[in-house]
């Protein structure tokens, strides 16, 4: 009996499905970081980089599943829009309510270090995204390395990271 189980409990991988995870999983997710970012004491712009990073990226990768639905045809533009409003205000609508963001003292050039590092890390996601696709374009539609679209963002993060700490220590 125990061989057949050997056997077969390799073959069960095969039928688990994938994890499904949606926006509740996130902002907990985030909110958890928040909590450990704070405990490390690791300033609240740069993890609001981080945050940032993550919901442009969530939100382009709802508007891109959205879009390949045959009911989506001819509401792209509304769909990315309502994907970024998703995302951006079931993440800043908690931390706001929370008081994450807001507190009093805690803010860098007139703005929520929070908030502005939610700001700063979704623009520069935002670049850093763009040029991927620029220098894939100039390449003949293929990256110069493996993992470029992943290692560009990220990169771009963390240089903003060490910039606003070097800012807010």
């Amino acid at each position: 009996m125990k061989k057949i189980i050997y056997f077969f409990s390799p073959l069960s991988l095969l039928l688990a499905l994938p994890a499904k995870a949606v926006c509740p999983v996130c902002v907990v997710a985030v909110g958890a970081g928040l909590g450990l970012s704070e405990y490390l004491g690791i300033d609240d712009s740069i993890a609001g980089l981080w945050v940032g990073g993550l919901l442009f990226a969530l939100s382009l990768w709802t508007y891109d599943w959205l879009k390949k639905k045959t009911w989506a045809k001819g509401w792209e533009k509304a769909l990315l829009v309502l994907s970024f409003l998703f995302y951006y205000v079931l993440t800043v609508w908690p931390l706001y309510s929370y008081d994450f963001i807001g507190q009093a003292g805690n803010s860098l050039w007139g703005l929520d270090k929070l908030l502005l590092g939610i700001i700063v890390g979704s623009l520069f996601f935002l670049l850093a995204s763009e040029g991927y696709r620029q220098l894939k374009d100039a390449n003949g539609g293929k990256p110069h390395f493996p993992y470029q679209k992943v290692a560009m963002p990220v990169a771009s993060l963390a240089i903003l990271s060490f910039i606003f700490y070097l800012l807010t220590k």
